[in-house]
């Protein structure tokens, strides 16, 4: 680990940070009683965010997935870890990842082998006790988190806590040179990182120990039985149209889809919001736009079979959470949420996984890797404007599946290239 950390303009800003943490607990039970009102998941298990614990395993893995995006990153490699016998223990913030760990990880839940909970909160004595109660051998902390509290408690107790399938984004890095967070960088004990350019990026800013391991999700499990279920399904609610999937939509973007959903005649969409607490709102928006759409969670029993003859819709809203590759199996493109708002696009890998090519919006830093290196293959379109996004969905460009199975070949292999740098840090 880093010597003479931390320097002693980061010690005075702990101070600070701290004291804030405490002033601000009220605000925070608050938010959280909030989104409780949507989604009741945030305010069960509340001791978890305290450090307290039904139950406790010491000498596990310890990999901390924020959310679904960094829990389904992280699904692969957990996957290994528990094949070479190590028990794991995965940590998230939002209720979304830890569902996906508890629906991905449900027989090893039930046999021990992974353990699911929250994230302490930024105290001192939560991660204490979190750190007492698991002994982790070593932390993971999936793409990029920097929580002060973490990085000194794990450096306190002396577990090695690592960055991994880590990237920097440009506008991150650009805004924190010199900051305090890019101070917090020397307290990890190494980082594995998804490219060159972000191994450059974390070394600038003081991270130790940098190993280049490519992207894990590469190497995502595909379910089979969404597959399946998705070639079933298809002939019936395509009837023969061009068919693109939308996948994690945010907000700030449905009215741009929308409206190419209206200018796009005789095209099949299924459309998928990012968050569950987003479906009744985009389904109430479909019906005030006067496009036929039917929810999947009225259409579609649990193992994705039709209840009934399918209405003739234009639009398939996926109200469901863990199904993305089913409904990828629907469509011929794939359309990347989160490009058209500032906060940046969300993955292009699971479709190119399916060998679907892939359309993204203008903002793309958040996958600064892979997507520059998709729409250099030739696998991955960008636009630049809604109008330039609706030419593409009605007359797209030629991509071959060789084309794709090359580029996918080519970085796929993150699991083992990860697992291996673990050895050689450690």
């Amino acid at each position: 680990m880093a010597e003479n950390f931390p320097p002693p303009k980061l010690r005075i800003a702990l101070i600070g940070y701290t004291i804030l943490w405490w002033i601000m607990l009220p605000v925070i039970l608050i938010y959280l009683w909030r989104r409780g009102r949507k989604d009741p998941d945030y305010i069960q298990h509340l001791g978890e965010r305290f450090g307290r614990y039904a139950d406790t395993r010491e000498g596990a893995v310890w990999v901390h997935a924020v959310s679904l995006g960094e829990m389904r990153s992280a699904t692969p490699l957990i996957r290994e870890l528990l094949a070479r016998g190590e028990h794991v223990v995965t940590t998230h913030f939002t209720p979304a990842g830890r569902r996906e760990a508890t629906r991905e990880f449900r027989p090893e839940i039930a046999a021990g082998k992974v353990r699911s909970i929250w994230v302490p909160f930024e105290y001192d004595f939560a991660y204490r006790r979190f750190l007492t109660a698991f002994a982790p051998k070593y932390g993971l902390v999936m793409e990029i988190e920097i929580w002060p509290r973490m990085i000194m408690a794990c450096r306190k107790q002396g577990t090695p806590l690592f960055m991994c399938n880590a990237q920097y984004p440009k506008k991150s890095y650009e805004k924190d040179k010199g900051g305090l967070r890019a101070a917090l960088l020397p307290g990890f004990a190494g980082g594995f990182v998804k490219s060159r350019t972000q191994q450059d990026r974390f070394a600038a800013a003081g991270m130790r120990n940098i190993a280049i391991t490519g992207e894990l999700r590469f190497d995502q499990p595909i379910p089979q039985h969404h597959l399946d279920a998705a070639a079933t399904l298809r002939p019936t609610l395509t009837k023969g149209r061009p068919s693109f999937t939308l996948t994690s939509v945010v907000e700030g973007e449905d009215a741009i889809y929308i409206d190419m959903i209206r200018n796009c005649p005789g095209t099949c969409f299924i459309y998928v919001p990012r968050a569950p607490e987003r479906f009744d709102e985009v389904a109430e928006m479909l019906h005030d736009a006067g496009i036929r759409f039917a929810r999947r969670s009225e259409v579609l029993d649990e193992s994705l079979t039709a209840t009934d003859p399918l209405p003739d819709i234009d639009v398939l809203l996926g109200d469901s959470m863990g199904e993305m590759y089913f409904y990828l199996g629907l469509c011929d493109r794939a359309i990347v949420g989160g490009g058209f708002v500032p906060k940046g696009a969300h993955n292009v890998i699971e479709p190119l996984a399916l060998r679907k090519p892939v359309i993204v919006g203008p903002h793309i830093w958040t996958i600064e890797y892979p997507a520059a290196e998709a729409i250099a293959a030739g696998v991955c379109t960008l636009v630049e404007t809604p109008e330039a996004l609706q030419q593409i969905v009605q007359s797209p460009s030629q991509v071959t599946d060789a084309q794709i199975a090359g580029f996918y070949d080519a970085h796929a292999g993150g699991v083992r290239r990860t697992l291996a740098a673990i050895e050689k840090a450690l």
